[in-house]
C-alpha cells in the first residue's frame, strides 16, 4: 500500500489545518493508521493513530485539540489539528499496519507502511 500525505502548510498560533493521508493499493479496511511527526533534530513523535475498529487514540498533549477519522468512501484518514502551538511545527508523517496492537501504536518502527512527509509550520 502506498501512502500519501497532504494538507500541511503555514498557519498562525490558534489556527487549524486538516491533514489527510490517501492510500492506494489497497483499502484501508482493517489497517491501522497512525499519524507521527517529527521536528527538525527530534526524534519522530506519535501524535495519534485509528484502528480499523473505529478506535482512537491520542498522545496526551494532542487530546482535546487534534482529532483522527477516517472516510472509507475517499479511502482517506484525517488529521483534524486545532488551537495550534509553535510546537506543533514538525513534518507530519502517517503510518499503516495491519496488525499492530494498541501497546505499540507509538512505536515508528512497528508500522509497516509510511507516506512521505507533509510539513505544518505554526507561526506565533
Amino acid at each position: 500500500v502506498q501512502l500519501q500525505a497532504s494538507g500541511g502548510g503555514l498557519v498562525q498560533a490558534g489556527g487549524s489545518l486538516t491533514l489527510s493521508c490517501a492510500a492506494s493499493g489497497r483499502t484501508f479496511g482493517r489497517l491501522t493508521v497512525g499519524w507521527f511527526r517529527q521536528a527538525p533534530g527530534k526524534e519522530r513523535e506519535f501524535v495519534a493513530a485509528d484502528k480499523w475498529n473505529d478506535r482512537t487514540y491520542y498522545a496526551n498533549s494532542m487530546k482535546g485539540r487534534f482529532t483522527v477519522s477516517r472516510d472509507d468512501a475517499k479511502n482517506t484518514v484525517y488529521l483534524q489539528m486545532n488551537s495550534l502551538r509553535p510546537e506543533d511545527t514538525a513534518v507530519y508523517y502517517c503510518a499503516a499496519d495491519p496488525s499492530i496492537i494498541v501497546s505499540s501504536l507509538r512505536i515508528p518502527s512497528q508500522y509497516d507502511y509510511w507516506g512521505q512527509g507533509t510539513q505544518v509550520t505554526v507561526s506565533s
